[in-house]
């Protein structure tokens, strides 16, 4: 008898944004924001709440501090997601909030053991 093969499931590879093992929590997203996986996020100082990072803010979320592991939706109230605390990710597959950019993002996450690379296997 010979052996016979059948397709049992298909692989899709990640969209390119994670590129190292990684570390991921619950954070709770604020009110008001629809993010897609990959924002870049800031964390409110007052509520413990996050944002998307926008350098103008003055809440404490202007600072980048994590990245949205998962779409969010959280239009009409706050959201419980999940966040990457750790990792090395492509920086052109995040999104940034205003102000914010690869260059600007890079050094405040790479203390907290975020590593934004650029990557060259797209």
């Amino acid at each position: 008898m010979l052996a016979s093969f059948t397709q049992e499931a298909t692989f899709t590879p990640d969209d390119g944004l994670v590129l190292s093992p990684t570390v991921s929590r619950q954070i709770t997203l604020v009110s008001g924001q629809n993010l897609k996986r990959g924002s870049v996020l800031g964390k409110i100082t007052a509520s413990g709440k996050y944002a998307l990072a926008l350098s103008a803010s003055s809440d404490g979320s202007q600072a980048p501090v994590v990245i949205l592991a998962e779409d969010c939706n959280a239009s009409a109230g706050d959201k419980v997601t999940v966040a990457y605390f750790g990792g090395t990710f492509d920086e052109n597959a995040c999104t940034y909030g205003t102000g914010v950019t690869p260059a600007t993002a890079r050094e405040p996450l790479r203390d907290l053991s975020i590593l934004l690379q650029s990557s060259i296997t797209r």
